[in-house]
């Protein structure tokens, strides 16, 4: 009975283990769009063939070449705050979904951002001292990447 104790806590441990939440409408991340071509400074809807997968979420591209170079190195592209919107992550620390065509490619990193009803959360970034709140985006992040 005491051998089973340290597996039953293992097994606990990984049962209750802590996902980030990452904004998957349309069942994929960035709502199907290629995260590789934002590199390219185009905001470009993947294809249903060209499909991989990383930390349980799904994503979508327009190329083989964009699938392999994700493949490659995931972590590269992937955007900032599970795909959130950044600025109201940073402002607020709200979870906020996106426009896919909404985006800004800073220091490597790939920021997305709402776009809709005259609100443009680029522009408010870009106004309000985006360096401040990326900083900011980067502390609320830690403390709710894991709240659904």
């Amino acid at each position: 009975m005491k051998s089973l104790i340290p597996l039953f806590l293992l097994y606990a441990s990984l049962s209750f283990s802590q996902t980030i939440d990452y904004n998957i409408k349309k069942g994929f991340a960035i709502e199907g769009y290629d995260v590789v071509a934002y590199f390219n400074n185009q905001a470009v809807e993947g294809k249903k063939n060209f499909v991989s997968q990383f930390d349980g979420v799904k994503y979508k591209f327009v190329s083989k070449e964009n699938l392999n170079s994700f493949n490659k190195n995931p972590e590269k592209y992937l955007p900032q705050y599970g795909g959130y919107c950044a600025y109201a992550v940073g402002a607020k620390g709200d979870k906020v979904s996106i426009d896919p065509e909404t985006f800004e490619i800073k220091n490597g990193k790939l920021y997305l951002f709402y776009n809709s009803w005259g609100i443009n959360t680029l522009k408010l970034w870009k106004n309000e001292n985006p360096e401040l709140l990326r900083k900011k985006a980067d502390e609320n992040w830690k403390q709710i990447k894991y709240k659904k």
